[in-house]
């Protein structure tokens, strides 16, 4: 079954604690991006940790191979779920920081955080993507990058739930398919191109949906969350 994170999209890190609490036991997931994470100077995480909540750090390392194997090294002593790099860093810049997530986990004698590759980040529509160099429609160049982060040893992919299963029929059901750009129908699509219903993702063996302001900025933000999992059900 596909699990619900919640995107906690927030400049102030008082207003995501607050939407913590409110969302209580509906929730046990969160993503904090780079706007909390530097909003609150990595703070939130602590909180959420304390909370006893999941979190998916979502920092989205892309540089030279070196620089982000370091950085990765650093995010895996955080303590979080999960974290993510950018596929299009490459083979290398991916090889080298499993490589270094996975000794730093063998150092300290603990599990290491599931490492995510981003594939085609799903506020591009087609005309964007080609606009930007790439020469393939975006379902193409999704895969391919979705392979070479599975040859690299990658957990699994950020992509859209629109090309999460041809990933998973290309790599495997334990290849994990993490999906932003998720919408109920009732809720407006915003700044996501590619956008899918919470059912519609399940039905795409999407592993993981992350959802924002549909719940976030919803009146009811509890009532949100179970109308989103239930959906989902």
């Amino acid at each position: 079954m596909s699990k619900l994170i919640v995107a906690l999209d927030f400049t102030e890190e008082e207003k995501a604690k607050e939407m913590v609490q409110t969302l209580g036991d509906a929730v046990d997931f969160y993503k904090v991006g780079l706007e909390l994470f530097l909003n609150s100077r990595g703070n939130m995480l602590d909180f959420l940790k304390k909370e006893n909540k999941k979190i998916f750090l979502d920092l989205k390392f892309h540089d030279i191979p070196n620089t982000v194997a370091q950085a990765a090294k650093w995010a895996a002593d955080l303590g979080v779920e999960m974290f993510n790099v950018h596929a299009s860093g490459g083979r290398d810049m991916q090889k080298m920081t499993v490589d270094a997530v996975n000794f730093e986990a063998i150092r300290n004698g603990v599990k290491p955080p599931l490492l995510i590759a981003v594939t085609v980040l799903t506020s591009f529509d087609e005309e964007a993507f080609a606009e930007v160099g790439f020469k393939k429609p975006i379902n193409e160049s999704a895969l391919q990058l979705a392979k070479i982060s599975y040859e690299t040893g990658m957990d699994g992919v950020v992509c859209s739930a629109l090309e999460a299963k041809s990933i998973k029929q290309s790599f495997g059901d334990d290849f994990v398919t993490v999906c932003p750009g998720v919408r109920p129908l009732w809720a407006a699509s915003q700044d996501q191109k590619r956008i899918v219903t919470p059912a519609q993702a399940k039905e795409n063996l999407a592993d993981y949906i992350v959802v924002g302001r549909p719940i976030t900025a919803n009146q009811d933000p509890y009532q949100a969350a179970i109308a989103i999992k239930d959906e989902l059900q």
